[in-house]
């Protein structure tokens, strides 16, 4: 499964590489300058922004979803995203000649206080109703979400902000994705700790009585699922879907080992959203359809066929 994978996101890299408006044939790069110019500045970086993006959302998405023992939560739409976005506007705000690292570490900020207040939200909802979690989640992330509408339109910046939540890669060359590799050592460093986050999926009280430290995993994780959405919020906009799909395909073909499913989990979120980018690209050449609508089309579609399958199977 896993060779199949990277056989299926190395061919999509390929197309990638040499699809676009200007064109661009693997035999122009042992002549051309300009054709290798075009490679390093632009096309190889938008690949890769498109491939560590996505493995890592749909890795964070499954940490959310053991740290909320919910299957149907994601960063993008409970609150980290939004939050990310309020820190990137309040910088904007207070300090409009920030550097874009000064912007990455209020984002990372942001997004931490809006996942730590959200695990304090949830933790008093009665286990007994799974799906008050995700609906309490959609709220929480609608209501800072509104809050930074507010914010942007009585400052005149609701064009600024869209900049920066509307997920597209068309803007991404070399110099301005390289914040991604972060996302990627983050959830590098949460796959080191998988063994950990599956005992906690077992429960607090289970968990605790093997010997976790239960506090301590649980902020490794937020700090994870931190870090990741701001840094792909600041680099290439919010992508929803990820963390909500891609888990859930995965657990129903490798179950909750986290060591096991992180990679599969992170393979098939980096294709997502890869393959979504190159339909995008496609769709109405020469112009583009930004990436996070690609992703929400089929993201609502198979999250909709694994709703109807999982009630076939009930």
């Amino acid at each position: 499964m896993r060779l199949a994978g990277l056989a299926v996101l190395t061919a999509l890299a390929g197309l990638s590489l040499f699809l676009g408006v200007s064109d661009l044939r693997p035999a122009d790069l042992l002549t051309d300058p300009e054709a290798r110019d075009l490679l390093w500045i632009s096309r190889l970086p938008r690949t890769m922004a498109a491939v560590l993006a996505g493995a890592a959302l749909a890795v964070t998405g499954q940490i959310m979803q053991v740290l909320a023992r919910n299957r149907f939560i994601e960063p993008m739409t409970a609150g980290a995203g939004s939050s990310a976005a309020l820190g990137v506007l309040l910088t904007t705000l207070l300090a409009p000649a920030a550097a874009i690292w000064v912007k990455m570490a209020a984002a990372s900020f942001a997004a931490l206080l809006g996942s730590l207040g959200l695990m304090a939200l949830i933790r008093r909802l009665p286990p007994t109703d799974p799906l008050l979690v995700p609906l309490v989640a959609l709220v929480y992330g609608g209501v800072i979400g509104a809050i930074v509408t507010f914010a942007a339109y009585q400052t005149d910046l609701i064009q600024y902000l869209g900049t920066w939540l509307t997920g597209e890669l068309s803007g991404v060359l070399r110099g301005r994705y390289e914040l991604l590799w972060l996302a990627a050592a983050a959830t590098v460093a949460a796959w080191a700790i998988a063994d950990r986050l599956t005992l906690l999926s077992l429960g607090e009280d289970t968990a605790r009585s093997l010997g976790l430290n239960v506090q301590l995993v649980t902020a490794a994780g937020v700090v994870a699922i931190s870090v990741v959405t701001a840094m792909v919020v600041v680099t290439v906009g919010a992508i929803p879907f990820v963390g909500l799909v891609v888990p859930n395909l995965i657990a129903r073909s490798t179950g909750d080992n986290l060591r096991r499913a992180l990679p599969l989990t992170a393979l098939t979120g980096a294709i997502l959203v890869l393959g979504a980018d190159i339909a995008g690209r496609a769709v109405i050449a020469p112009y583009e359809v930004p990436v996070a609508t690609m992703v929400a089309l089929a993201g609502a579609v198979t999250f909709l066929v694994l709703l109807n399958r999982g009630a076939g199977r009930a």
